[in-house]
C-alpha cells in the first residue's frame, strides 16, 4: 500500500496576524510551529510532506522551512493559485483572497497517489494527534463509502483570548462518528463563556466548552480529491456571486455534504491536547511559553533534528 503523506496548508498570508506567521520563530533555536508539526509527523511515521503555498512565497518558504526539512523527509511544493478555476468561470473583480481550504487541498490533485493527512501550517496539534491519524490512514480502506477520519479537539482548548477564531463545530454519535460539521467563522471568548456570532457581533449564541471542534486535521483516502474537483464548480456558480470577494470553499463543508449524502463516514479521533497557534500577534507569547515548558518536560529536544 502507498504510505500516507502529510499535506500542510501554508498559502495564507496571516492577515489578522499581520505577516507571514508560518515563518515566525517561537523558540531561541528559531523553530516555527510548522517545524514541531513536521517533527511530530516524522516520529509518527510520515515520510513525505507536501506544502501548499503561494508561488510568490516560494523562495522564502524554501529557505526558512522546506530546505531544512528536506534533509529528513521527502518534500514537494504545490501552489495554490487564485486563477486555477474551471473553464467558463472568471475571478471576480477585486478578488485577492484565496479560495479556501478546499481549494488548497484540490491544488494537490496531481501530487497525491494514496491516503493523506491535512493540517494548517500555523496550528500546533500535539504529539498524539499525528500518531492516531497515521495509524488510521495505514489501515483505512474505502468500500461502499469513503472512510475518512478527523482529529477532534475540545473547544475550550482551541480558543484565544485575543480575538476570534474559526472552527468547525462537530456533531458526533455514540460511536464517535461524525454526523455533521458546521463552520463557525467567528467564535469568541466572552465574560459569560464561549459564543459565536453570524452577524458581526449583533447577536451571539453560546457554545459548550467541551464541544468537539475541527482544527482542520483530516485524514482522507485519495477519492477526496476527485470530490473536491467535482464540487468546486458548483461553489463558484452558486456561492461566489453572493459574496464575490470573500466566499470560501471550505474543506469541512465538502465533508459535511458527503456525510449528508451518506457517501462517507468520518471517525473522530479525540485529542485532549491543547491547541496553540498564532492567529494574532498577541498569541505569540503564550505559544513561546508553552513550547519552552514542553521542552522542559522532555517532549522535544532543544534542536529538533539533531
Amino acid at each position: 500500500m502507498t504510505k500516507p503523506v502529510l499535506v500542510i496548508m501554508a498559502a495564507g498570508m496571516g492577515s489578522r496576524y499581520g505577516g507571514l506567521k508560518q515563518m515566525d520563530p517561537i523558540d531561541p533555536q528559531g523553530h516555527k510551529i510548522i517545524d514541531f508539526s513536521i517533527y511530530d509527523a516524522k516520529r509518527a511515521g510520515f515520510e513525505k510532506v507536501i506544502f501548499v503555498i503561494k508561488k510568490e512565497l516560494e523562495k522564502d518558504f524554501r529557505e526558512l522551512v522546506g530546505n531544512p526539512i528536506a534533509k529528513h523527509m521527502e518534500v514537494e511544493y504545490v501552489f495554490q493559485n487564485l486563477a486555477a478555476i474551471p473553464e467558463g468561470f472568471q475571478i471576480p473583480e477585486g478578488r485577492v483572497k484565496p479560495w479556501g481550504t478546499g481549494h488548497a487541498v484540490l491544488s494537490c490533485l496531481q501530487a497525491i497517489k494514496g491516503p493523506f493527512a491535512v493540517i494548517n501550517a500555523d496550528d500546533y496539534y500535539g504529539v498524539s494527534a499525528f500518531k492516531m491519524i497515521y495509524q488510521y490512514l495505514c489501515e483505512a480502506k474505502d468500500d461502499t463509502k469513503y472512510r475518512y477520519t478527523m482529529v477532534g479537539y475540545r473547544l475550550k482548548n482551541t480558543v484565544t483570548e485575543n480575538g476570534y477564531v474559526s472552527r468547525g463545530i462537530c456533531v458526533l454519535n455514540t460511536e464517535q462518528m461524525l454526523q455533521g460539521i458546521v463552520e463557525r467563522t467567528r467564535i469568541e471568548t466572552m465574560v459569560q463563556g464561549i459564543a459565536y456570532t453570524e452577524d458581526e457581533g449583533k447577536t451571539y449564541h453560546s457554545l459548550a466548552e467541551d464541544t468537539i471542534v475541527s482544527m482542520n486535521m483530516w485524514g482522507f483516502t485519495q477519492g477526496m480529491l476527485e470530490e473536491l474537483r467535482k464540487r468546486f464548480a458548483f461553489f463558484l456558480k452558486e456561492e461566489v456571486p453572493n459574496n464575490p470577494l470573500k466566499a470560501e470553499y471550505f474543506l469541512p463543508s465538502v465533508v459535511d455534504q458527503l456525510l449528508k449524502e451518506e457517501r462517507a463516514t468520518v471517525k473522530v479521533l479525540n485529542s485532549e491536547d491543547k491547541w496553540y497557534g498564532v492567529t494574532y500577534k498577541e498569541d505569540k507569547e503564550s505559544v513561546v511559553q508553552a513550547v519552552a515548558q514542553m521542552k522542559a518536560n522532555g517532549m522535544y529536544p532543544d534542536e529538533l533534528w539533531r
